[in-house]
């Protein structure tokens, strides 16, 4: 960006490299990029096809950098292409217009200024309609898509193609829309005029013929004439219109139930209402529940333009998708959207669920490229690091699996608290995987001095311990190491006392189901010295270290961090309540 800023006045330079910074200091500030394309436009008392190169290189460069990252906005597809038609002419234009359509498929108002722009650029009908005809493939269906038929009719009758309108005049009368009946007069009034041929496909248009001729024979009347018997046949035709226009109409109301509770159709930036969230829950439910599959797909790509930012609409799309037999590819291409365009590497969930489906198809090195792409990015995401970790061990075996865990654990730049939970993950594979209680419990006592700070370190161990089978013999056995564990907790980690005293009450819980004839003692022995008076409680004097010293307490950020919980991505996505007010977080 820094090589095409160097012109114009030293007040524009200025601050378009000032926006230009603040834009790569956080890409996701969605009012900086609008400052800063409304610079670059500013340049030179405003851009024309008469302005210096570097300003329209900078402005383009601006534009292209800016789709990229919000590719669903058409308005400014729509302002980019007007600015190109302006400075560079219709090609440049209908290129920006090529990207927008490719970037957002399904928008009705990109699409109508598209085949406009090409009807008035564009003198070569087969050009035009064949534009027509991709923008009615991808939005044809849409409940608001009247604007664009608007259009396809108004370039027909510029044309004076009559056959061609009442052509799509009998394509729309069968999508439930929001103007509905309006194309349906329109259609029938042109009916009247139109040859019988046209009306309806030649074995229907027999089988009318020959029910006309069974009811004339039926009254006993012997000759009719062709105009007559032409009435008769349209009549029927009529009739037959009619209970499509009603059937249509019917499944028009059905939806508006729906399309009238979408606030927002388009993408932004902003997050949604809670009932908006709920609405497109109900109306896929519904769509769902008619099984056309074409109807299905448009309203969860409509969808997934407004929720783009929500993985849970992604992932859902994905699982119905997935349901479809031979539907493999399309099921990838919405994973790659989702992980590739919109939702943040933050939020891992969905890459891992296009892992897995990758896995599934036998595609291991692209599920464990997922892996790999995630952690160059979070490199502390224990769920990633323990995901990737068990695709080896499924693929390759259990030590593919430990040295996953090695790895990240011998890495510098993985957090103490992430290595903790690792070691855990590595002792449970000892134990669940391999068999061996004692290696599994080597792992613990050999790791506790490098973790003794990790709530979850001291969770999962004592979840070891308290889950090894036992017997009268072996109780008194188990006894000790768990006791142990607790003398460990209280002189070497440094997690806060209420963390302390709810890993205290599995203890106590202990004592009472599990514990000897002795067991009491050593329960009120706990109660009085973890949940007593101040001046007995033991919790909160100084850990020390191997050489005697005293640990120097945990400040409030590393304590968050070390009691943190680490749940897996599936448990984040709860529905929401259809009551639920305000707006909804994308996190």
């Amino acid at each position: 960006m820094a090589d095409f800023i160097q012109f114009g006045s030293d007040e524009e330079n200025t601050e378009i490299k000032k926006l230009t910074l603040e834009v790569e200091a956080d890409t996701d500030n969605f009012e900086s990029w609008e400052k800063l394309i409304r610079a670059c436009e500013a340049q030179e008392g405003g851009l024309n096809r008469n302005s210096s190169p570097q300003a329209l290189a900078t402005l383009r460069d601006v534009y292209d950098r800016f789709l990229l990252k919000f590719p669903l906005l058409f308005g400014y597809w729509k302002k980019y292409a007007d600015l190109e038609f302006n400075i560079s002419g219709p090609e440049s234009a209908e290129m920006i217009y090529e990207r927008g359509c490719a970037s957002i498929t399904n928008c009705v108002d990109l699409w109508a200024s598209y085949c406009s722009f090409k009807m008035e650029t564009t003198h070569t009908p087969h050009l035009v309609r064949e534009l027509f005809e991709r923008a009615a493939t991808s939005v044809g269906l849409d409940f608001l898509a009247h604007p664009f038929w608007d259009k396809y009719l108004e370039y027909e009758e510029r044309q004076e193609a009559q056959d061609k309108i009442f052509a799509i005049l009998q394509r729309v009368i069968h999508i439930p829309m929001h103007q509905y009946a309006r194309y349906f007069e329109r259609f029938r009034q042109l009916a009247h005029s139109r040859p019988l041929k046209e009306l309806v496909p030649a074995d229907t248009l027999a089988r009318i013929q020959a029910d006309v001729e069974a009811e004339s024979a039926a009254y006993g009347v012997a000759s009719r004439t062709e105009l007559e018997v032409e009435r008769d046949i349209r009549a029927k035709i009529d009739t037959m219109f009619y209970e499509n226009f009603q059937k249509t109409q019917n499944e028009t109301n059905k939806r508006w139930t729906y399309e009238s509770e979408i606030k927002r159709p388009y993408f932004h930036v902003t997050e949604l209402e809670n009932s908006q969230l709920a609405n497109w829950r109900k109306y896929l439910d519904f769509e769902e529940g008619e099984h056309d599959f074409a109807r299905t797909t448009f309203l969860y790509e409509r969808c997934v333009v407004t929720c783009a930012l929500y993985d849970e609409f992604w992932l859902r799309y994905a699982r119905w998708m997935s349901a479809q037999p031979g539907k493999e590819e399309e099921v990838r291409h919405i994973y790659m959207r989702a992980a590739t365009l919109f939702v943040p590497i933050s939020r891992p969930g969905i890459r891992l669920q296009f892992a897995y489906f990758e896995e599934s198809c036998g595609r291991i090195d692209v599920a464990r490229a997922i892996h790999e792409a995630i952690l160059t990015q979070l490199p502390d995401s224990v769920e990633t690091i323990v995901s990737w970790a068990n695709l080896e061990r499924r693929q390759s075996g259990l030590d593919a699996a430990i040295q996953v865990y090695n790895t990240q654990i011998n890495t510098s730049h993985v957090d103490i608290f992430t290595k903790a939970v690792l070691v855990t993950r590595w002792a449970y594979l000892l134990w669940k995987i391999k068999g061996s209680v004692d290696e599994a419990r080597t792992v613990f006592l050999k790791n506790v001095q490098w973790y003794a700070d990790s709530r979850h370190f001291w969770e999962k161990w004592l979840q070891f311990e308290l889950e090894q089978p036992t017997s009268a013999e072996l109780e008194p056995q188990n006894s000790k190491r768990i006791e142990h564990i607790f003398e460990e907790l209280v002189t070497k980690s440094r997690i806060s006392s209420a963390a302390k005293k709810e890993l205290f009450l599995e203890y106590l819980t202990y004592l009472q189901e599990r514990g000897t004839a002795e067991a009491m003692k050593r329960f009120l022995v706990i109660d009085r010295e973890i949940y007593g008076p101040p001046s007995l409680v033991v919790l909160d004097r100084p850990t020390t270290k191997e050489n005697g010293t005293a640990k120097t307490p945990l400040d409030d950020a590393t304590r968050a961090k070390a009691e943190s919980r680490y749940p897996a991505y599936y448990e984040y996505y709860m529905e929401a309540e259809s009551s639920t007010q305000g707006t909804a977080p994308f996190q």
